[in-house]
């Protein structure tokens, strides 16, 4: 926001809405997945249309929503059969990633047991990290089908738009938590309201569960004395010097907020 780097956009859009995309009343139905301007020569699917869904979502959302529906149209979410189509792994984890932008209910739900029934759902408590390995028999899960698929899990609808439509730079003016000890703490929240800062720390695994970790926040709007206030409800005091200060938080999972006092 406040830039026009979107500029570069429009053009490209007017383009491929007369040279790429297939229109049918008004809707699109398919995307040129390929173009070979030497011989003139594309490659058009109805599947093609889903790769740009999460960059038209911000831009274009009605043709974001319209392409999204087809895909689940053609994999039969919407009814009340069985779904088909998504054993391939890409687009299972494409499709979900995108799924949340649009629907929180049964579609979403549909989507999700199909993945926690084909996809060979893991969970590694010694590392603990939850993955799916896409039956792709890897050593290692891939790391881009899941990034997908976990950002399709944690959006709710429109989230994804939001970042670039409905938040203003103040966010880069807000308080900011760093010195995580990461990956044996993890913040399950990092939140702040506006007034106060909420805090979770998860644990790597049931052997740290318990641990005191260290963290710290910078740019909190005032200095002078303010609150941590535990879990418990029991409050500390905590002193803030150029903006800053250093958190002694139980990696447990429950949450600390620190607010002015």
């Amino acid at each position: 926001m406040g830039t026009d780097h979107h500029r570069v956009f429009d053009p490209w859009w007017d383009h491929a809405v007369d040279h790429h995309i297939t229109w049918q009343d008004g809707r699109p139905v398919a995307m040129d997945l390929y173009y070979d301007p030497v011989v003139d020569q594309r490659v058009s699917s109805r599947m093609a249309l889903l790769a740009p869904v999460w960059y038209l979502a911000p831009q274009r959302p009605d043709v974001a929503h319209s392409a999204w529906e087809l895909a689940v149209s053609l994999t039969g979410l919407d009814g009340d059969g069985e779904p088909t189509g998504l054993d391939d792994s890409g687009f299972a984890s494409l499709l979900a990633m995108q799924t949340s932008e649009f629907d929180d209910g049964r579609i979403r739900d549909r989507l999700w047991q199909v993945l926690d029934t084909v996809h060979e759902p893991t969970w590694d408590h010694d590392l603990g990290e939850f993955t799916f390995g896409f039956r792709l028999d890897e050593p290692h899960p891939r790391g881009q089908l899941n990034a997908r698929a976990m950002a399709g899990w944690v959006c709710t609808p429109g989230a994804w738009s939001r970042i670039f439509d409905g938040v203003g730079d103040d966010r880069f003016d807000e308080p900011t938590v760093t010195g995580v000890n990461f990956p044996d703490v993890a913040l399950s929240e990092a939140r702040w309201d506006g007034s106060a800062l909420h805090l979770a720390a998860q644990p790597r695994n049931a052997s740290l569960a318990g641990a005191r970790t260290s963290v710290r926040v910078t740019g909190l709007p005032a200095d002078g004395p303010w609150l941590l206030i535990r879990p418990d409800g029991s409050t500390e005091p905590v002193e803030v010097a150029s903006e800053a200060t250093d958190l002694q938080l139980v990696v447990d999972g429950d949450r600390y907020t620190l607010r002015r006092t």
